[in-house]
């Protein structure tokens, strides 16, 4: 399907990217955690954000990564868990999805997350420039409705909103299992200056990148017969070449094909 050129813009800030906040009633335990843990880890956006994220972590981390929407949180933990020298920044505002991987955290004793539970727009604003490493969006609300298109996370603005925070090498993926979502944000990254896709092969696409650990989402889509797809970019330094910025992200690529998700 065809999407129109830059109407991303109307309305930018008087929308909200996700819809109910809240599901089922919280356990006592639950409860408990949001009231004594998430202070603890919380990103507080009423003070400015230190000049490195790293100051955030007990351990300094080598490296900072935000995950957007990131639901029940079997993605973030399981990355946590595998790269303790790296530090992470979860976004989620369902209050539900929050409770859930507070309980993981405290189990685990993971140090090396933390927490914001609002709107992804307002904390991309408060971060610092080229603070961020990494970006990821897994398996956002697609908002099917044209009505509702203006509400998908991936607008022209917020893509300028990540290449500010983003630093030269660093990624922003992307994973759906809507095909229509998949074409929206390929169409919109692919004419963003500041980003180049990485992909060479179809199985770039089709193939989640290593280390990827999946969501419990992602594996009921699976069951229904829904092909994910998986589409990395590189933030670009400047007005460097093609062939520069991918190398400057992954050595082993050279060039970008116009390829689309559904091929």
């Amino acid at each position: 399907m065809a999407m129109s050129g830059h109407d991303d813009h109307a309305a930018f800030r008087d929308r909200a990217f996700f819809g109910r906040r809240k599901g089922h009633s919280l356990r006592s335990r639950q409860l408990g955690l949001m009231a004594t843990l998430l202070p603890r880890l919380a990103v507080t956006l009423d003070r400015p954000a230190p000049n490195e994220l790293a100051e955030m972590f007990p351990r300094r981390p080598q490296a900072v990564r935000l995950e957007i929407g990131f639901g029940g949180g079997e993605n973030l933990i399981a990355e946590a868990t595998a790269h303790p020298q790296v530090g992470f920044i979860g976004c989620e505002p369902f209050v539900n999805g929050m409770a859930k991987i507070l309980a993981s955290i405290e189990a685990g004793a993971i140090d090396n997350i933390r927490l914001y539970a609002g709107d992804a727009i307002d904390l991309l604003a408060w971060l610092p420039d080229a603070s961020l490493d990494e970006v990821d969006l897994l398996y956002p609300d697609p908002w099917p409705k044209r009505r509702h298109w203006k509400r998908r996370f991936v607008q022209d603005r917020t893509i300028a909103a990540l290449a500010r925070v983003l630093r030269a090498g660093g990624l922003f993926r992307f994973a759906t299992d809507v095909p229509d979502y998949a074409a929206w944000t390929l169409e919109r990254l692919m004419r963003a200056p500041d980003f180049v896709w990485t992909a060479e092969r179809a199985d770039d696409w089709r193939r989640p990148w290593a280390g990827f650990h999946g969501t419990r989402y992602e594996a009921k889509a699976k069951r229904e017969g829904r092909a994910p797809c998986y589409l990395e970019f590189c933030r670009r330094a400047g007005h460097e070449p093609l062939h520069a910025a991918l190398a400057g992200c992954r050595p082993d690529l050279r060039h970008s094909p116009p390829y689309s998700c559904d091929e």
